[in-house]
């Protein structure tokens, strides 16, 4: 298994699924262990140490959730989930246990792939969260100096812009649930206060993004949260 760079762990009930995406893993000179029940796939992360995990949330011995959390007990290895449930809530809840991205089936295996390229790029520079300036496109964040240029001009950001800027980049391609930059932000009294997230989001893009309209960086996942892409 040498000649892989890759190597991921797949939580899979459906047989056709885990064939399907396992030779299109594959193709991409990845290695996948493949398992159908959250069970396995717990012994597979331990054994194998994978650079990324896969799993979906409907199981057969526990849950997708139970995984997430389990895993992310002894290990910051990035998760991706797939899930045929569309109802905002559990991807929030499976984000809110530990995981970095989400797809709802029916998907494409090129957006799952890009995907995993996103994340294994984001994890393997994993100091770059500690650096003191970090660049996303033509936007330069100094955290040492605490402040910020678009294009080579300094942009002026409230305290709370630049926190929940901060929050942002420091957890870039992680879709971040409402609730997470709520109480990273604002604190735990203000988790509930969604309408303060909307207001600071939109005047982020209205001073970063070149057409706040339609982001570049600032990604709106619809009744989840926020990503920033860099």
């Amino acid at each position: 298994m040498n000649e892989y760079k890759v190597h991921i762990v797949l939580i899979e009930d459906d047989k056709q699924i885990r064939r399907f995406l396992i030779a299109a893993l594959e193709a991409q000179e990845m290695s996948v262990y493949e398992a159908e029940n959250g069970k396995q796939g717990l012994i597979n992360c331990a054994t194998r140490k994978p650079d990324l995990l896969i799993v979906d949330l409907g199981l057969p011995d526990m849950t997708g959730i139970d995984v997430i959390r389990e895993v992310r007990s002894w290990s910051e290895v990035p998760i991706i989930v797939l899930s045929a449930r569309t109802q905002e809530q559990e991807k929030v809840e499976a984000l809110e246990a530990g995981a970095d991205d989400y797809l709802s089936k029916p998907f494409g295996t090129s957006e799952l792939i890009a995907r995993i390229r996103a994340h294994l790029r984001r994890r393997i520079p994993s100091a770059s969260t500690n650096e003191a300036s970090m660049t996303i496109g033509d936007i330069v964040i100094n955290f040492a100096l605490r402040t910020v240029h678009r294009a080579g001009v300094p942009v002026h950001l409230s305290p709370i812009e630049y926190r929940l800027l901060t929050v942002l980049a420091r957890n870039i391609g992680k879709v971040l649930t409402h609730q997470h930059l709520l109480k990273e932000v604002w604190g735990p009294n203000h988790s509930e206060s969604g309408h303060y997230l909307r207001i600071y989001m939109a005047n982020l893009r209205q001073k970063l993004e070149k057409t706040p309209a339609q982001p570049q960086y600032f990604i709106t996942e619809i009744g989840v949260g926020y990503r920033l892409l860099g």
